[in-house]
């Protein structure tokens, strides 16, 4: 197959590309700022057309995951640049898949589980799980990560390509020892005693194994019934006090530092991010995923939590 991923070059596409090509597929990154890898690189600005709509014309797949780190403080230039860069390269692609004289066969597109509500009383599935953005005890600043979902779904929607399956990916935050990944941050704040539960702990996180993440877009791509929303998360998430004591059981590291929710914010305006990506309860559970058969290889967190560590000492 021939694999086009915009705005892959970073954990998360680094991670799809490098699987894919090492199957022996084809693989074309659209970045920014096109750089040597094992696969090729082509140039893009994630808005505008150019030469990088040949890559999509003739393509098998494409799997678009641009638009700008969400780890920053939410002042109004990065506000707009979030919102702007997922919009806009989501059209920019919709419009290439239109145009294109040989449509490539499904555009799997990334979303966010940040788009269901921070709650704590039963998980989100595609089919009854609750939108965010009216929750009494949500910060104002956490509307955001909403209305920027629902922008970049919107668009997704609106874009026509009728020769072309489209899939929503409401992706949890997917686990591999990549530098930079999430996995690393926590390792290295967990070995250096900063490991410890956030708030009051009770804030659910969704995640995913990388293996379990490669495996399940190749599933949605041979799965030629599969359309919609699809949640990419494995299917147990957990309180963020039983997540981290895990994460510290598997580094070997007997003790955390907690940190309550003042430390938190004063530690988010020194690193230059916010709270919500650390305190919203996302309990995200993938009922399409399972309800059409596909089987996780790391459906517990104590299971991927030792591989990856393991991995990562490596």
């Amino acid at each position: 197959m021939k694999i086009v991923i915009p705005g892959g070059s970073g954990q998360v596409g680094t991670v799809l590309a490098r699987a894919f090509h090492g199957e022996g597929h084809e693989v074309v990154v659209l970045s920014r700022r096109p750089e040597v890898r094992p696969w090729r690189v082509s140039a893009w600005d994630g808005a505008t057309p150019g030469t990088w709509q040949a890559d999509i014309d003739g393509s098998d797949v494409v799997i678009n995951l641009a638009g700008r780190s969400v780890n920053c403080r939410y002042n109004q230039t990065n506000r707009d640049e979030i919102l702007r860069s997922r919009v806009d390269s989501t059209r920019a692609v919709g419009a290439a898949i239109a145009t294109s004289q040989r449509a490539p066969g499904v555009w799997l597109q990334a979303s966010t589980a940040t788009i269901y509500a921070h709650r704590y009383d039963a998980p989100n599935d595609e089919h009854t799980g609750v939108l965010g953005g009216g929750e009494p005890d949500a910060p104002d600043t956490w509307r955001l990560s909403i209305d920027v979902a629902r922008a970049w779904e919107r668009a997704f929607d609106e874009s026509i390509t009728p020769h072309t399956r489209k899939i929503a990916l409401r992706s949890a935050m997917t686990m591999s020892p990549d530098p930079g990944g999430i996995f690393d941050t926590l390792t290295r704040l967990t070995r250096r005693g900063l490991g410890g539960r956030a708030g009051d702990g009770r804030q659910f996180i969704s995640w995913i194994h990388e293996h379990d993440f490669v495996a399940a877009i190749q599933f949605l791509i041979d799965r030629e019934d599969i359309t919609g929303i699809v949640n990419a998360a494995a299917p147990n998430p957990l309180p963020n006090a039983e997540f981290m004591r895990v994460l510290r059981e598997a580094c070997g590291v007997r003790f955390g530092l907690p940190a309550n929710k003042l430390m938190l914010e004063l530690g988010a305006i020194v690193m230059r991010t916010e709270t919500e990506l650390i305190l919203k309860s996302r309990r995200v559970v993938p009922a399409r995923l399972l309800e059409n058969g596909f089987r996780f290889v790391y459906p517990e967190w104590p299971d991927a939590a030792r591989d990856l560590c393991a991995r990562s000492r490596q």
